[in-house]
């Protein structure tokens, strides 16, 4: 095969996507952009499977291209163009406003926010290097390159972005007692506090965090995403509040709220 896979068959499509097995032989294959293939989730799906907005392909494609949809602020005509976690999405037609962040099941939930919150995004800080000019530069989770950054910013760190300028803010430390939300593995979506990083050279660095219930859990740093100090989260968190129930839990939330 020559080049770029330009296709995404149902069956292969990520599973969060939550695509029924059945509607068809092809999925939308997100284009190329600030998120990676299997932890985005297309405009179109986004309008058409979330919002229903949208019955047809086609249909998202016309919305897209009459140039409804902003993402961070910016107009985006592909209707397969990966949004993924942070990322404020706004249809100014219809005033809705949402930032995509993880429900306890690892999907992506279509968070409404208030128009101030939806001024700004979190940003984790991916890497730092020093340009061929010997300018500092820090790179984001979604791939901004914010150049001289301020001099505490560290690998792990998340900091505030202004979403209009692109400029960033405020400082949210990787460090014991953070808030964090996991954005990767088994845990994704679920909000804790840090309770301790354990360091191994030249393998993973594991994490243990601690849930508002006192349950406690690890994961690799790597899957550890700051949203605020303490307990103050920098963004609104969805329903749950990312404290993750066991199947017995559920139901019996389910039985208490007569659905079964």
């Amino acid at each position: 095969p020559r080049g770029p896979k330009k296709h995404l068959k149902r069956l292969n499509a990520p599973r969060h996507w939550d695509l029924g097995k059945m509607g068809g032989v092809w999925a939308p294959k997100p284009s190329q952009g600030p998120h990676k293939q299997r932890e985005c989730l297309p405009v179109a799906i986004i309008l058409r499977e979330r919002l229903k907005y949208a019955l047809t392909g086609k249909e998202c494609q016309q919305i897209c291209m009459e140039r409804c949809v902003k993402i961070d602020g910016k107009v985006r005509t592909d209707h397969n163009y990966p949004a993924g976690f942070m990322d404020v999405i706004s249809l100014e037609k219809s005033g809705d406003l949402f930032r995509l962040l993880y429900d306890t099941k690892g999907r992506f939930v279509l968070h409404r926010i208030q128009k101030g919150e939806a001024a700004y995004k979190l940003c984790r800080i991916q890497k730092g290097y020093m340009s061929a000019k010997k300018v500092p530069v820090a790179v984001t989770h979604d791939g901004r390159t914010l150049r001289f950054p301020d001099p505490n910013v560290a690998v792990n760190d998340t900091v505030k972005v202004d979403i209009a300028t692109g400029k960033m803010s405020d400082i949210y430390k990787f460090e014991i007692g953070a808030m964090v939300m996991i954005t990767r593995g088994h845990n994704t979506g679920r909000v804790g506090t840090l309770e301790h990083v354990e360091k191994h050279d030249g393998s993973f660095s594991i994490v243990t965090i601690k849930d508002r219930k006192g349950n406690t859990f690890a994961t690799r740093q790597a899957n550890v995403f700051v949203i605020g100090s303490g307990d103050h989260p920098q963004v609104t968190l969805p329903k749950g509040r990312g404290i993750k129930k066991t199947i017995l839990q559920e139901r019996a939330e389910a039985e208490a709220r007569g659905d079964l």
